[in-house]
């Protein structure tokens, strides 16, 4: 069983804790599934107003569902489609304060109001996406990008 000291001060806090339990983690584990599986249980614990945290795995030309919190979501989605699509076809970052406004946005949970993706690339080739949805408007900022954009590159660099 893992137990973690997970600061509730500043967000930079937060992130670098939840950077330091991913760490330890994964540390070990060559598989990507189970990593991505604990990082969506560590990033739906800590992380609050959320109501979807996940990954979506690039496989051939799409982007198939893989581990999550929340609920039921779309499996495939087309690269260069909604945010995840596009976060994975321009491998950037797509911070969503209101996804209603986002043109071709994919509406997996009506209740999602806001939506952060982060791609993750491995050796210049992409890999999958971290994706970050929230009931509540203009949840995420900066740091939070920054902050999952580090949680993504350590689980590149591990195992994906």
């Amino acid at each position: 069983m893992y137990q973690f000291d997970i600061s509730a001060g500043s967000k930079a806090d937060l992130y670098r804790d939840l950077l330091s339990a991913l760490d330890a983690l994964t540390a070990d584990e060559p598989d990507a599934i189970a990593n991505m599986a604990n990082a969506s249980a560590l990033i739906w614990q800590y992380l609050p107003d959320l109501n979807w945290a996940g990954f979506y795995r690039l496989v051939g030309d799409e982007l198939v569902l893989g581990p999550f919190q929340g609920k039921a979501a779309c499996i495939r989605i087309a690269l260069g489609k909604g945010v995840c699509g596009t976060a994975a076809a321009t491998r950037t970052t797509q911070l969503v304060e209101d996804v209603h406004a986002f043109p071709g946005h994919i509406a997996c949970d009506a209740a999602s109001r806001s939506e952060l993706v982060v791609p993750i690339v491995r050796d210049g080739m992409l890999v999958g996406v971290l994706d970050l949805d929230s009931p509540e408007a203009a949840r995420f900022d900066a740091e939070d990008a920054a902050g999952c954009e580090a949680l993504a590159a350590l689980l590149a660099s591990r195992t994906l």
